[in-house]
């Protein structure tokens, strides 16, 4: 048995389509080839059944994204596996993953098919994804929860008709690491050829041990592991790649297995995902949290003084996190500016390294030190910028303690300004409802977050906001000095996103 551990990154996939996480197709392709320069062996790059912004996205993908297997997904169904091949055809290695529920709650509740149609289902679906494609994987949809005799029978006849890899899903995190182990074992044991394919493990984080039953299936024998940059997905999310990873490369002593990967790219990975999506993860989490690498503590503080090994059983170079060595101010030119940010593990094209630049010089009249997080936030702002369709050209907002606030402002479409004025519960809450006032559109505001970019008083503020309009969810970014004009840059930036979004999803998943 091989002692490597194949990455299958699913973010484009499992990941985007849980609620509020959407891409447009520019973004989920900025991603994977950002997810190519980490070195996933595997992108799954969408479902492109779903909607034709999917299908889209996969081709591009497919065409441009060279190094990783490129995937899509496909249900056991024929039409499904044609759009799946039509999307990743062109690929330099394409792989259909095609998959059927297997527990008896699936098969009696959703798919409404006795166990003997599932199997012949399964048996036709990879025999044309083979007949279709040189690579294919196989998946038993909430394989925890089903019969194990069922389940060898149904794999069995799957690596029969040619599948290569095999997933076994714990696709509603019910399992715990020794059970994960087990079924993974066993189905192994008992599934004859079984040492010719690739077993692979799926699992979400219902219960929050997605990334030990991982960790578990792979010390059962599987060999490929599927999950998400900063953990994203369906519910509770799945297994986070980067935690998966690094336990994995710190703890070979217990594994013995290796990756291929490049540690040094996770955190600016993971910081492309968060700029794309407009969603921040937590604080305290696991390698690329803000707190990952924080000793607060004196006795913390001075073991790590002493000698890092204390208290971190990696470095924060490992896994890509910047410092803050670096600073730069009005003086630095284009050239200083591209090779800071390539040394934070960005790869900008012209167009973006202009659009940063000029933000850059833009912040450097208003503050004396251009730090690593200010880059950062500059960097993620451009990410999740959308067409320009609004454009706020002012704003003017009053505050008294004694009367409502009240907010002004002119935003400019297609040459033509659209001006209103409104109150509202506080100053940036006026400001959202003339925003409001001047487009005509009635949306509602999901999610409002501020959060510094650097310390001190001339902090470059970093605003998120998350807007709903209709059945149509998108999140904005927006960065200044001036919090108030951030959260107004990050209000019309999700509001240009709404303007410009493709139909959602009718169609989805839950392997």
């Amino acid at each position: 048995m091989t002692d490597r551990v194949y990455i299958f990154d699913t973010t484009l996939r499992d990941g985007e389509q849980s609620p509020g996480f959407s891409m447009t197709v520019q973004e989920k392709l900025e991603m994977a080839h950002a997810l190519a320069r980490l070195g996933v062996d595997v992108i799954e790059a969408g479902f492109p059944v779903a909607s034709p912004g999917d299908l889209e996205a996969v081709k591009r993908i497919a065409r441009e994204v060279r190094g990783p297997v490129i995937c899509g997904l496909a249900r056991a169904q024929r039409q499904d596996i044609e759009v799946c091949w039509e999307g990743v055809r062109e690929a330099e290695r394409p792989r259909i993953h095609t998959f059927i529920a297997t527990s008896p709650i699936h098969m009696e509740r959703k798919l409404r098919m006795t166990p003997e149609e599932v199997l012949e289902a399964a048996r036709q679906a990879v025999r044309l994804a083979r007949f279709l494609c040189p690579e294919v994987e196989f998946s038993c949809e909430d394989a925890t929860r089903s019969d194990v005799d069922f389940l060898c029978r149904v794999v069995e006849a799957a690596i029969r008709e040619g599948a290569a890899v095999i997933n076994l899903p714990d696709t509603v995190g019910y399992a715990v690491p020794h059970e994960y182990a087990n079924l993974i074992r066993t189905v192994r044991e008992r599934v004859p050829d079984s040492d010719k394919v690739t077993w692979s493990v799926h699992c979400h984080d219902d219960l929050g041990m997605a990334v030990a039953n991982s960790l578990a299936g792979v010390q059962a024998g599987a060999r490929q592991v599927e999950g998400t940059i900063n953990g994203i997905g369906e519910r509770a999310g799945n297994a986070a790649l980067e935690e998966v990873i690094m336990a994995l490369v710190t703890r070979r002593d217990v594994f013995g297995l290796r990756v291929g990967v490049d540690t040094t790219r996770i955190y600016p990975t993971s910081r492309l995902l968060s700029a794309l999506t407009g969603v921040e993860v937590q604080p305290n989490k696991a390698i690329v949290g803000a707190n990952a690498f924080a000793h607060e503590a004196g006795i913390h503080q001075h073991g790590v003084l002493s000698d890092p090994r204390t208290y971190e059983i990696m470095t924060p170079a490992s896994v890509g996190v910047p410092t803050n060595r670096l600073v730069l101010g009005k003086h630095s030119g284009r050239h200083g500016l591209v090779h800071a940010l390539r040394e934070m593990g960005f790869q900008l094209t012209e167009e973006e390294v202009e659009r940063v630049y000029t933000r850059f010089k833009a912040l450097c009249d208003r503050k004396k030190r251009v730090e690593v997080g200010d880059l950062v936030a500059l960097v993620q702002e451009g990410f999740a910028a959308a067409p320009e369709t609004y454009r706020l050209v002012s704003f003017r907002v009053t505050t008294a303690s004694d009367e409502p606030p009240h907010a002004a402002v002119r935003l400019e479409r297609s040459g033509r300004l659209h001006v209103a004025e409104s109150t509202g519960d506080g100053p940036v809450d006026a400001l959202f409802a003339a925003i409001n006032a001047a487009t005509g559109r009635q949306v509602r505001l999901l999610d409002y977050s501020l959060r510094s970019a650097t310390g001190g008083s001339d902090a470059l503020g970093e605003a998120v906001c998350r807007l709903q309009e209709g059945d149509r969810v998108a999140t904005g970014r927006g960065s200044s000095t001036d919090v108030l004009e951030a959260s107004a840059l990050a209000y019309v930036a999700a509001l240009n996103k709404l303007v410009e979004a493709q139909p959602v999803q009718t169609v989805r998943t839950g392997s």
